[in-house]
C-alpha cells in the first residue's frame, strides 16, 4: 500500500445535528441529540420508528432545482458538504 500525505484544507458537514460545521458543533456543545420520530415516510411496518434526519436543508442554496431533480438527496448532502469545505479552505477554483 502507498503511503499518500493527506491535508485538511477545509471543513464541511450537513448532518442531522445542522447543515454546517458551526451549527452542527454548537449542538453537540449544547447537548442536543439529532435523533427523533421518523416522519418523512410510513415506518409503520419497520420495528425501528426513530432515526437521524436531515431537517431544514435547501438544496437550492448549492444548485439549480433542474440539477436537483437528477441527483437523490444522499447527493444533494455530499455536494453541500463538499462545497462547504471548499469555501472554507479559502482555495479559489478558477477552472
Amino acid at each position: 500500500m502507498t503511503k499518500r500525505r493527506v491535508v485538511v484544507t477545509g471543513m464541511g458537514m450537513i448532518s442531522p445535528l445542522g447543515n454546517s460545521v458551526a451549527e452542527t458543533w454548537r449542538n453537540i456543545l449544547a447537548a442536543k441529540s439529532g435523533i427523533a420520530m421518523i416522519d418523512r415516510f410510513d415506518v409503520s411496518e419497520f420495528a425501528t420508528r426513530i432515526g437521524g434526519a436531515i431537517k431544514n436543508f435547501d438544496i437550492a442554496e448549492y444548485m439549480s432545482a433542474k440539477e436537483a431533480k437528477r441527483f437523490d438527496p444522499f447527493i444533494h448532502y455530499g455536494v453541500a458538504a463538499a462545497e462547504q469545505a471548499l469555501t472554507d479552505s479559502g482555495i479559489e477554483v478558477t477552472e
